[in-house]
């Protein structure tokens, strides 16, 4: 089951907070109104309690008797000696208590509450009425009529909010709309014009992202194409070795073409397993590195392995190393590393070479160096010897080319550095440094 949408989410928090602010505000002015309409119903009976102070004798009310029945209003005079002098009519015939409280007072008379005002002038006590139910229903009344507007405007409101969401809303629908005409072979950056603040960081983000989908794809497809050119050549050796093999006529013709054919199998093999070797290093194929392991102990591992060739070629391998060099990292790929930069060596110096192998620690990185003291690399091809394929020498001792890229991808892998110097063989020093933690910018330096 999908999640809500942006808008869906901000609809239902605001529109339920706006309901409820609406209802906290119609309760409010609905009890305000009322309060202020008691005010203004006792200040009315005050003004005519005070009127009728100034009169001489008091008349009779005022209007035929169906106007009277109108009149919402009890108003009950008694004299200095008790007597009641003035009595009003209305629609209840109610009267108000004989005994008179100075001031306002609510009282209950036949079962009805009242709101009563009494003062005393010249001698009467004058007393003024008027029902509960009365003022009520006239404050209710005027309490709705002040939530109109607010009635009326609700809805008003609630499709403002729908619209200024849609509205607020629009920048990531038109970047989703824009990632919706992508496919794999238009990788190009999302435009990042007027976009809010919020957005911004997500869709830079997202052009990064992009951007290295685009230089990935573009090293597949390059990696692709140099292999299926690389790949020719074996192949077409292959065949020709084949067909000289079909056609010897001797035994020793027989056995030198399949000699040279099982020759051009294992450096096809090798080619292959180079090439399968640096599609795992590169810094794409996997994000992360593994866990702690230790570079003295794979360099060991290394060395054992290619010392059987180093001896057939009357090479010597000397290994410098604390007791151990432990790095954040993947043990396959600095074993690759190791041994390509070892292998390397080998095939670029003379029989009877000499190559050293160091692994050193400090608090913050592990440096491995190779030294040899052949004839080294000079200066204006550092910047190439790293390049898919780029080889120096030829014949037996040709490589696929691939040593020196797989180790740079191996590095950049692991954040590291990688350096090309004067040995103080007399030879090439490739100098190696990885950070610990794995946490170092990347940076290929050829010096």
């Amino acid at each position: 089951m999908s999640a809500p949408s942006i808008r869906a989410r901000l609809l239902l928090s605001l529109l339920p907070l706006f309901i409820l602010a609406e209802a906290v505000i119609g309760t409010v002015s609905y009890r305000y109104v009322l309060r202020e309409s008691h005010e203004l119903f006792d200040y009315h009976l005050r003004q005519m309690a005070l009127s009728l102070r100034d009169q001489g004798s008091v008349l009779p009310p005022p209007g035929p008797p169906e106007d009277r029945e109108q009149f919402d209003f009890v108003v009950q005079i008694w004299s200095a000696d008790g007597s009641k002098i003035y009595l009003s009519h209305t629609r209840s015939r109610a009267r108000l208590p004989e005994r008179a409280t100075l001031g306002f007072a609510d009282v209950v008379t036949e079962g009805e509450r009242w709101r009563v005002y009494s003062t005393l002038a010249r001698g009467r006590v004058i007393q003024v009425g008027q029902p509960f139910e009365v003022r009520e229903r006239i404050a209710a009344a005027a309490a709705l009529r002040s939530l109109t507007p607010l009635l009326i405007f609700a809805p008003l409101v609630a499709l403002a909010i729908w619209w200024l969401v849609g509205q607020s809303l629009r920048p990531v629908e038109r970047v989703a709309s824009e990632l919706r005409r992508r496919d794999a072979q238009r990788l190009d950056p999302v435009p990042e014009d007027e976009l809010p603040t919020e957005v911004e960081p997500m869709v830079r983000s997202l052009n990064g992202l992009l951007e290295r989908l685009r230089r990935a794809f573009e090293a597949q497809r390059a990696f692709v194409a140099d292999a299926a050119h690389e790949l020719r050549t074996p192949i077409a050796a292959l065949k020709l070795q084949a067909g000289l093999l079909a056609r010897a006529r001797d035994d020793a013709s027989r056995s030198e073409a399949l000699g040279e054919l099982n020759a051009g199998i294992d450096r096809s093999a090798h080619l292959v397993d180079q090439l399968l070797t640096l599609a795992r290093s590169e810094p794409e194929a996997r994000a992360t590195v593994g866990a702690n392991v230790d570079l003295v102990r794979i360099a060991g591992e290394a060395v054992a392995e290619i010392l059987p060739l180093a001896e057939a070629r009357g090479s010597r391998i000397r290994v410098v190393a604390g007791e151990t060099a432990e790095l954040l990292g993947d043990a396959s790929a600095l074993h690759s590393l190791v041994r390509n930069l070892i292998d390397n060596a080998l095939r670029h110096t003379p029989t009877g070479s000499r190559i050293d192998v160091e692994v050193a620690a400090d608090a913050r990185e592990v440096r491995l160096s190779v030294d040899d003291d052949g004839p080294g690399i000079p200066v204006e091809e550092r910047d190439r010897v790293f390049d898919r394929f780029y080889g120096r020498s030829a014949g037996d001792d040709a490589g696929s080319g691939l040593g020196l890229a797989i180790v740079k991808a191996v590095v950049e892998r692991h954040a590291g550095r990688i350096e090309l110097d004067q040995s103080p063989l007399g030879g090439l020093r490739v100098l190696v440094r990885l950070p610990r933690e794995g946490a170092a910018p990347a940076d290929l330096r050829i010096i």
